[in-house]
């Protein structure tokens, strides 16, 4: 990534704002988010948002942090005019992952800045879950397959036994968990669209 410097002019941050906009508009339409989600997530109108895609206004550095952490990104990524390198292999050993915890660990396969969908990667210990209680996040399309081993999938009231091989499709609004409930390790891996990890939630992964 170019090295960023945001100098800050007015409080306005420097750069050309067609671009940045451009980046913006780009990201927010990955991600589903209409205008007014946007505005709402970063206490500006939609009015605002829209001139500001078009180049047609500035922002401050703060409303900018803002645009930035609703659409999980960071605000360097507003910046960096270069392509996202494509084609390039992640090796197993070098996926960004969050810290284990409950006999559990998460994976992040997706490349950043996350785009039209996020992988991730759960490993499990026999007895391993996400947590005691079930969790939601955002009002997205997940799918969860199962790689090896075998793991009870709760969805609402309802209860799922899974074992290698089987999947399953849910929106990820109704809370869910999952527990390893084999004598074997077990491995999922989650597909969601559109992404609805913040940039804060990612930058948990080293």
């Amino acid at each position: 990534m170019n090295e960023i410097r945001a100098k800050v002019s007015r409080d306005e941050v420097d750069g050309d704002p067609a671009t940045i906009g451009q980046r913006v508009k780009a990201f927010r339409t990955m991600r589903r988010i209409t205008l007014r989600e946007l505005a709402e997530a970063t206490q500006t109108t939609a009015s605002f948002i829209s001139q500001f895609e078009r180049g047609l206004s500035g922002a401050n550095t703060s409303t900018l942090m803002r645009i930035a952490t609703a659409l999980g990104v960071s605000i360097a990524d507003f910046f960096d005019s270069g392509a996202i390198p494509s084609h390039q292999v992640l090796s197993r050993a070098m996926r960004p992952a969050l810290p284990v915890s409950e006999g559990y660990r998460k994976t992040l396969l997706s490349r950043r800045p996350i785009r039209e969908f996020e992988v991730y990667v759960g490993e499990f210990e026999p007895g391993g879950s996400t947590g005691d209680q079930p969790y939601s996040h955002g009002n997205a399309h997940e799918m969860c397959l199962v790689l090896q081993g075998e793991v009870e999938l709760t969805i609402g009231e309802s209860v799922y036994r899974m074992k290698a091989g089987d999947s399953i499709e849910y929106s990820t609004a109704i809370p869910h968990k999952i527990r390893n409930v084999g004598h074997a390790r077990a491995e999922v891996l989650w597909v969601i669209s559109p992404p609805t990890s913040a940039i804060k939630d990612l930058n948990q992964y080293r």
